[in-house]
């Protein structure tokens, strides 16, 4: 049997903190490993505490979960976050994703939605759900152009005609099954390609393959 997925969680406020501790607990395989009421805190535990997925809250007292995320993501083998937020649209959400969070949910978000990210996030997918992804997309749509052509950014650089094809299909928000069906390829090759992506941009998901898309030019509003 597999490890259960260790979740760490970080609210300043304690119910919400009681409620998603239950609702992780309630699945065979997870457990929470600790809890935290502010960001500061939260990076003292979590310097001696080994989780896979942080659940963080954006707006926070003392230090906020952007900032924080940004903090954790620096250390040796982090684990990874998901940020959560009371608003649609909000601009900390945003800020948490380009400091390294693997995906944003709100806090009302579904059970079976929430359970489902701190899943895929662990299993390396940070394409949550639809709705989560597209609000990233039309967030990054409604950017000025970057102007910079996508040839010129150095985090390209590395990669090849197919997997430049690969991340721009990524970026409109396509699906592994869906890039296989447009480039009439296997889904294994697709996953291929994406493994090779993720590892030569330094990339930790497929969310920050689509803010790379977006801001490097390759793809434009």
């Amino acid at each position: 049997m597999n490890e259960p997925i260790r979740v760490f969680l970080v609210d300043d406020q304690q119910m919400v903190r009681a409620g998603f501790r239950m609702l992780v607990e309630s699945q065979d395989d997870m457990v929470v490993v600790g809890e935290a009421g502010d960001g500061g805190e939260a990076l003292e535990r979590l310097a001696v505490t080994t989780a896979d997925v942080v659940l963080m809250d954006v707006r926070m007292p003392r230090l906020d979960g952007v900032e924080t995320t940004r903090r954790l993501l620096a250390a040796p083998a982090p684990p990874r976050v998901i940020v959560l937020t009371t608003f649609d649209l909000d601009e900390y959400a945003f800020a948490a994703i380009r400091a390294g969070a693997s995906a944003f949910l709100l806090k009302d978000a579904a059970p079976p939605d929430l359970l489902g990210a701190i899943r895929a996030v662990q299993a390396g997918d940070a394409v949550v759900a639809p709705s989560t992804t597209r609000r990233l997309l039309d967030h990054f749509a409604a950017l000025p152009d970057p102007g910079a052509p996508a040839t010129g950014d150095d985090r390209l650089a590395p990669l090849t005609e197919r997997e430049i094809e690969v991340l721009t299909l990524i970026a409109r928000g396509l699906s592994n099954t869906e890039i296989a069906d447009r480039l009439v390829v296997a889904e294994t090759t697709v996953k291929t390609h994406v493994g090779r992506i993720l590892a030569k941009t330094g990339s930790r998901d497929r969310v920050q393959l689509v803010v790379l898309g977006y801001e490097s030019g390759l793809v434009s509003p």
